[in-house]
Order: C-alpha cells, then structure tokens, then sequence
C-alpha cells in the first residue's frame, strides 16, 4: 500500500503524461507541483512507484510513465470526479432536449459525447427488451393491407406493413386497435407473447384470423428486433494518440460484438464502470481505456453509453461528462 506521498507523486506523473504526452521526470514534477518535498525524495518516490509496477521508463530517458497498474491506482482513489460548468450543463440538455425522436436522441448524445472528451463515444440504443408498450397504432393502407406501429416507452418505433386475410372496414380495425392498447399498455415486451396469446379467443370468431395475422407480424417485429444496436462517432478523435495499434482498435469500433460485450460490463446505470488497458477483453484494445455507464429512470437502465480513448486520457473529466450524458439522456427518455 502506498502511503499519501507517493499517491501524490503518481497523481502528479498521471496529470503531468496525460497533459504533455511527454515522460515526466522527477525535477519537472517538482518545480510544477507544491509536493512540499525535494526534487532527490521525488526522484527516490519515482523509484518505489517504478519497482512496484506503477510507472515505467518508456525508453533510456530520465522520464516515467504510468502503467496500466498505475492508472487504475489514479483512478480508484479519485477523490473528485471533474462535474460540468453550469454553463457545460445547460448546453448538454438544450440540446439533447432539441430532439424530435430516439434516432435524433441517440445520434445528439454520441456526436455530443464525442465533442467534450475529445474520444470515441459509443452509444447503444435502448434495448427493446427493457422496454414497455406505450401505443399500438394501425393504420390502414388499402383494403387488406395495414401499417402496424409498435411504439416503446423509450421513443422506439417499429413499423411493419401487414398483409391481412380478407378486406377489413375501419371500425373493426379500431376495435382490434382499442383491444390491443388496453392489452399491452405499458406492457414489458418480453411480456408481450404470452400477454397476447388468448386474444384472438376473445374476439368474435370472424375477426379472429385478421388478429392472428396482426400478432403474428408482432411477434416477428420483437424477434428481429433482438440484436441491439450500437453507434459511435469520433473515430478521428483518436488518430494524434496512437502511432501503432491504431487499425486493430477501429477493427474492434466496426464489430457491434466487440462494443456490446465492452459497455455490457457497465454494471448498473447509476455507477461508472472504468476499464484500462489489459482489463479490456479485447486484446486490440490493450492501448485503450473504456469510461461507460447505464442510463435509464430509476432502476430502469435502458442501454448504456461511453468512451473510447487512449489510457492517456484525463479521467476525472472524461468521467463526470459520460456521468452526466448518462444522466440528461435517461431524463429526457423518461419524459418522451
């Protein structure tokens, strides 16, 4: 364990090497920190933090680096995650708030995430799984073909055109309408199948193939919907930061597996989940650091969202923007 010196020490290289990029060398971080000791104990701080794994000697230079070991100490014992300017706050949910749909919800948060920690955000789309029924609408096109609208608490819309058996007048499709929104309202649609399953027997028996074929496209709207999906923006964000390893990390950005299984590990929307390094699964990403959260209303997480960059990133600011993203997105869904 590392005594309040020596952490003070490893904050001073980890500010020092994200600021500069730069190997930071112990007479620097003398003159540029009030450590209240001399450059030789500094020096001699370095060589405890160095042999027990928490910086290293990059090349045959007097400068240090921190490791992956030494972020991690870094970030574990922040006693301050960096909260947005009130000014930063307005302008997060002035414009989140601008949107007009989920699609516009979710591009604003990742194209947003991007501007303020100048890295890679990843923003995946509610999962329709978490989700419940908030309307059904059908629309009638023509004769025997109707448009079914499924639309989720979250804003999610799928839409679906529907071949009907016969020719149907519009007051028995209002009627099948009505009977489906009393059914599934605010119904989770992983409940949606068996919550459907008797319906057609409560219906008179002329209406009963019309309604199957409603539900039938339905259920296959859920089913195709299982794959959850994930964007990022700010992949230029990370061309100054890496002189090799660049092409295996926008190889992991492509892979929606890749990005699933990272902001999978998020934990619970109401903590940060921090990854640095070789604690990432994917090896491509070894030179990389991931900060990634839930968001959602109350214990409701939604789907998760945050940053890709290098493990020279400044944490303390990269965390309390992804936080508070995480925070403004999960308001504005629940009050969509």
């Amino acid at each position: 364990m590392l005594d309040e010196r020596k952490l003070a020490v490893l904050r001073a290289v980890v500010e020092d090497y994200v600021s500069t990029n730069e190997p930071v060398g112990s007479k620097a971080l003398a003159e540029r920190h009030n450590l209240g000791v001399s450059p030789a104990t500094v020096r001699n701080d370095m060589a405890v933090l160095e042999e027990q794994g928490y910086i290293t000697q990059p090349h045959t230079s007097a400068g240090r680096v921190p490791t992956d070991k030494g972020y991690r100490l870094f970030v574990d014992r922040l006693s301050q995650i960096k909260p947005l300017s009130a000014a930063e706050r307005r302008a997060i949910e002035t414009f989140l708030a601008g949107a007009v749909d989920l699609d516009d919800v979710v591009t604003r948060t990742v194209r947003l995430l991007a501007q303020l920690t100048r890295q890679v955000a990843v923003v995946q789309y509610p999962s329709l799984t978490r989700s419940t029924v908030r309307h059904v609408e059908l629309v009638p096109l023509a004769e025997r073909r109707i448009m079914l609208v499924l639309i989720t608490n979250t804003g999610r819309v799928e839409q679906r055109v529907v071949e009907l058996p016969e020719v149907v007048g519009d007051d028995r499709i209002a009627h099948l309408r009505a009977l489906l929104n009393a059914s599934l309202d605010g119904c989770g649609l992983g409940r949606v199948p068996e919550t459907v399953a008797d319906l057609p027997d409560r219906l008179p028996e002329e209406d009963r193939p019309v309604a199957a074929t409603i539900l039938s496209v339905l259920l296959e709207t859920l089913v195709d919907r299982h794959d959850e999906k994930v964007i990022f923006a700010g992949a230029a964000n990370l061309a100054g930061d890496f002189s090799v390893g660049l092409r295996e990390v926008l190889e992991a950005l492509e892979e929606q597996v890749v990005l699933m299984r990272l902001l999978g590990e998020a934990g619970d929307h109401s903590a940060l989940m921090v990854r640095i390094g070789s604690e990432n699964p994917y090896s491509g990403l070894h030179g990389t650091s991931i900060v990634a959260a839930g968001y959602g209303s109350g214990d409701n997480e939604l789907a998760r969202l945050g940053v890709l960059g290098p493990t020279r990133m400044d944490y303390p600011v990269t965390m309390g923007a992804v936080r508070a993203v995480a925070r403004y997105v999960g308001q504005i869904l629940a009050g969509s």
